[in-house]
């Protein structure tokens, strides 16, 4: 098992990517650390992972509160005594299919407290933990959104675009130290998010198909796979990168 006792906090857990990574880690081992602000799920899927033999434990946290942010790495470092990784995952799509200039400012701002704000937060205090212990993995949710542009989602573009930077600068400044950070780039991947916004119809499921040169859109498993192999000391190397799962789309 790659992550045998190994500690891993995943935000946004109780759904899609995060819920089915953190089964992954389950799976290999991990002691996992589930944070959502779904309360009722969070705990479900804390529970099934034990049912199958596995160790994990739900904390409830909104990402846009940064008190709530300090005290759920706290929380996790109180409940497994550390932590050796973290996928900082929790995100929101806000609006989408509105220009620029029409964009709503609540929703610009909650945008960026979630996706982008709370990301910063998140690392600035699970990485002290880490170079506690001269080593870690961060993995942070970043999107397609963020390396190229798409109209109608600045906002969303904004808050994914900075994690991208964020990523990189903090991963360039604890390379040395043992602790790396990444983020993943997935393009449309199967979610509640991606059902609101993309597959609400068989046209409109098509449609998201074919922006994929593979002819699909993404599973949560396969960005979960990435996320693991980030994670692990299979990608010692990595440092500092933004890593497109997208089916061909940013090619």
């Amino acid at each position: 098992m790659r992550f045998k006792d190994k500690t891993v906090l995943i935000t946004g857990a109780s759904s899609g990517i995060g819920e089915t990574t953190a089964k992954a880690f389950a799976r290999e081992g991990a002691h996992v650390f589930l944070v959502a602000r779904r309360k009722d799920r969070g705990e479900q899927v804390a529970e099934e992972i034990r049912s199958n033999g596995g160790t994990a434990f739900f904390h409830q946290a909104d990402m846009s509160d940064r008190s709530q942010i300090k005290t759920m790495v706290e929380a996790c470092v109180a409940q497994f005594s550390g932590l050796d990784i973290a996928f900082n995952n929790a995100g929101i799509s806000g609006a989408f299919n509105v220009e620029t200039h029409l964009h709503p400012e609540d929703a610009w701002d909650d945008l960026l407290a979630i996706n982008l704000t709370g990301v910063w937060m998140s690392m600035r205090y699970e990485i002290p933990e880490m170079l506690k212990r001269g080593k870690g993995a961060v993995i942070n949710m970043a999107s397609m959104a963020g390396v190229k542009g798409f109209p109608g989602s600045s906002g969303y573009a904004a808050s994914k675009f900075g994690v991208v930077g964020i990523t990189k600068a903090a991963g360039l400044e604890y390379a040395a130290q043992g602790v790396r950070v990444n983020c993943v780039c997935p393009a449309v991947i199967r979610s509640e998010m991606a059902e609101e916004i993309f597959l609400q119809t068989e046209d409109s499921s098509a449609q998201a198909d074919s922006w994929h040169p593979i002819g699909r859109i993404g599973e949560p498993e396969e960005v979960a796979s990435v996320v693991l192999w980030l994670a692990s000391d299979e990608s010692s190397f990595v440092v500092a990168e933004a890593i497109q799962i997208d089916g061909g789309l940013g090619a």
